[in-house]
């Protein structure tokens, strides 16, 4: 092991937010358990949480959700897992070689414990916490603070942090999704409405403080203004709900529906909100939103990919960590 006293490199933690080990349904159990008791994730009394959770939730929801990873599950493993482990990897060939970058999963394997104690070993005295949320949420990066802040409770001597909150009107992630649109236009034409669609929150959250919705409001006013979007041609909407409270509306399922029932024939739908292709853009968007326009009688339904691995999005991540790192590369 090197000896962290005598090494001074920085390190970064690329946080995402978690799959299953595997899609059965122990495994998505397993997994669940962990995410759904986050306070962050579900902000109820522990007491009445822990009954619903352990007596309606996971008696419930994880065949549904197993069944769910199965349809987008690779021979490389998780979709989510696949295209982070190749981000860190990019993003490591883009950086100068003193700064060690590693994937980390706030909830499943590798866990954020497995990632700090790698940059540990490395050497790593600084570590810049940089979850790949573009927009902030405590329900998402809070969260993934929370994770950091415990495990290094145990350490001894702990690291210099510095935490990236968000990057939701960076210009160079604008860009880069302004071209993603734009090529995949040109090789699928124009859509009569754009939709971008967020992942929920609900409603109480945003009314107690949360960020959330405004900066999904502003990064998406950014990429219609990079594209040049006249209003009749695009939407914005929320995905994911979870349980019967009132979320962030309109809902991106109910929206297409009425596109499709008012007479649009032909939508495409990007989600800005996440860096990575996943559970919620690969079978709640591609797949199953895709049957509720076309059942409702749309003829065209088109799911844009997330940036993922793509040059102009590491290039963006790697710009944006180096200033976030501000000279501890060589300090």
């Amino acid at each position: 092991m090197t000896d962290p006293q005598n090494n001074c490199s920085a390190g970064i933690l690329l946080v995402n937010l978690g799959t299953p080990d595997s899609p059965s349904s122990k495994d998505v159990k397993r997994y669940l358990r962990e995410f759904l008791w986050d306070p962050r994730v579900v902000e109820m009394p522990r007491i009445r949480w822990w009954l619903i959770l352990h007596g309606i939730v996971l008696n419930t929801r994880p065949v549904r959700s197993a069944k769910a990873y199965r349809k987008i599950w690779t021979d490389q493993g998780s979709p989510l897992l696949v295209h982070t482990l190749k981000q860190a990897e990019a993003l490591q060939k883009e950086l100068d070689n003193s700064i060690h970058v590693v994937a980390a999963m706030r909830y499943g394997n590798p866990s954020i414990k497995h990632g700090l104690e790698q940059l540990r070993d490395q050497g790593c005295q600084r570590i810049l916490v940089f979850p790949l949320y573009p927009q902030y949420s405590a329900t998402t990066t809070a969260s993934t603070f929370d994770a950091v802040v415990t495990e290094l409770k145990t350490w001894r001597l702990i690291p210099e942090l510095r935490l990236l909150n968000q990057y939701f009107n960076e210009p160079g992630y604008i860009q880069a999704l302004a071209a993603s649109v734009q090529s995949f236009q040109q090789q699928h034409g124009r859509p009569e409405k754009l939709l971008l669609s967020y992942h929920g929150l609900p409603q109480r959250y945003a009314d107690a403080g949360d960020p959330y919705p405004h900066q999904c409001e502003q990064t998406t006013r950014a990429l219609i203004q990079a594209l040049a979007l006249a209003d009749e041609q695009w939407s914005m909407t929320y995905q994911s709900r979870l349980g019967k409270e009132p979320w962030l509306q309109p809902a991106t399922a109910d929206t297409l529906q009425e596109l499709a029932s008012a007479g649009c024939k032909h939508v495409q739908v990007i989600c800005p909100g996440f860096a990575s292709d996943c559970l919620e853009t690969l079978e709640e968007i591609a797949m199953e939103n895709r049957k509720v326009f076309m059942q409702a009688g749309g003829e065209r339904y088109e799911y844009i990919p997330c940036l993922n691995d793509a040059e102009a999005h590491i290039q963006m991540l790697a710009k944006l960590a180096q200033r976030h790192l501000g000279g501890w590369a060589n300090g």
